[in-house]
């Protein structure tokens, strides 16, 4: 029904506008016909006028006789001397012929007669004419609508867990082929986008779960057995399982605020490496690879990028963590390396994902929750640029960050 009205009302502007363009034509073009007609009696007439006029001047009054177009001569005060009928046609042509003014006339039956036949076939085939572009235009329509309409279905039985539906591409290059196409592009990025939001949810319930399990598993404990912790060891525990939640909420907070749009200015990448090598405790570091790069971003963020892989560095080095900083070309990199176990080629992927934690016990004892090295893959790609791991000259792991610079 919908598509039905849709046609319909295309249909109908389209043969109005027709229809009135037709009919306007239609004037037009009997007006335009009978305009040169008449003008072409009056010049006829004109003509006749003259040459009479010139016949008076020379020889003086004509004979009466027939003739093709009807005169008369009048004296100069205006009394009739001569005529050849006694009453002229509408059309009237003057010259003046010395002491008498010559008038011919012409007759309008004939523009008359050429309007009518003219008109007659116009009144019978524009109607037809605009039945015709009618019906063509109700099939055209219907045929181009088809798709919108398919198209139209799909959507409406597209629901929030039926992300995986995909509309009817037409095999046309046209506009609505690239509606198609570009509905269904959107479609895929809502469902990677809904999906990376079913499993963050699922693994911040998970890790949540973690420290909440400890704070009352202790609290349970020293409430059924009040002997049975040690003097200060409840609120040791409650204090340690806090922090690690309190990080790892903030984490989460990050990680949602990566995609939000902020203003970009100029950050001078080597002061934040400066600053980030600076909070490395227990290690020594290495800032001699530290050279001017500006670039362009959210300073903020690129801070969090810093902290984060000198802190991964920092939770995994054996004694030596070196930063560095270069431009090349137009782009800026920032290296971290460390000196530790490294990571072994086939998981250089994951650690990108989110709560992924190569040494799981390691890194919970240590304060990781596996979201470090996914918050600055975010705000890295967000800011137009990429990071990705290797094998350090150390022996440990290289974190290698590549922005534009600015």
């Amino acid at each position: 029904m919908a598509r039905a009205s849709v046609q319909l009302r295309t249909t109908s502007a389209a043969v109005l506008v027709v229809a009135v363009a037709l009919v306007a034509g239609a004037f037009a073009l009997v007006f335009l016909v009978r305009s040169s007609l008449r003008e072409g009696a009056e010049t006829t007439a004109e003509q006749q006028a003259a040459a009479l006029a010139r016949q008076v001047s020379a020889s003086g009054l004509p004979s009466v006789e027939e003739d093709d177009f009807p005169w008369r001569i009048l004296d100069s005060s205006g009394a009739t001397v001569r005529s050849s009928e006694d009453e002229l046609p509408d059309v009237v042509a003057r010259e003046d012929a010395g002491s008498y003014t010559v008038e011919v006339g012409a007759s309008l039956d004939e523009v008359d007669d050429s309007t009518e036949a003219l008109t007659t076939p116009l009144v019978a085939g524009v109607p037809l004419l605009l039945l015709l572009v009618g019906a063509t235009t109700w099939v055209v329509a219907g045929r181009a609508l088809a798709p919108v309409e398919r198209i139209r279905r799909e959507v409406e039985e597209i629901t929030g867990d039926r992300l995986d539906r995909r509309v009817p591409e037409p095999a046309s290059r046209d506009e609505i082929g690239r509606l198609a196409r570009t509905m269904n592009q959107m479609l895929v990025r809502l469902e990677t986008a809904a999906t990376r939001q079913q499993q963050f949810v699922a693994d911040a319930s998970h890790e949540l779960r973690s420290p909440l399990a400890g704070i009352r598993q202790a609290a349970e404990v020293s409430r059924a057995h009040p002997d049975a912790l040690p003097s200060g060891e409840l609120a040791d525990a409650v204090l340690q399982e806090s922090a690690r939640l309190q990080r790892l909420v903030e984490q989460l907070l990050t990680l949602a605020r990566t995609g939000s749009a902020r203003p970009a200015t100029d950050v001078d990448l080597d002061d934040l490496a400066l600053a980030g090598a600076r909070r490395i405790p227990r290690h020594t570091v290495d800032t001699t690879g530290i050279g001017p790069a500006r670039v362009r971003g959210d300073a903020t963020a690129l801070s969090q990028v810093v902290r984060n892989l000198t802190d991964n560095a920092a939770r995994h080095a054996t004694s030596t963590v070196a930063v560095a900083v270069r431009t090349r070309g137009d782009v800026a990199e920032l290296v971290v390396d460390d000196d530790g176990p490294g990571i072994p080629p086939d998981q250089r992927a994951r650690v990108f994902d989110r709560f992924v934690r190569l040494d799981e016990a390691r890194a919970r004892d240590e304060g990781g929750s596996g979201l470090g090295l996914a918050i600055v893959h975010d705000i890295v790609t967000a800011a137009g640029g990429t990071v990705t791991v290797s094998t350090s000259p150390r022996g440990g792991a290289r974190f290698t960050v590549t922005l534009p610079a600015a």
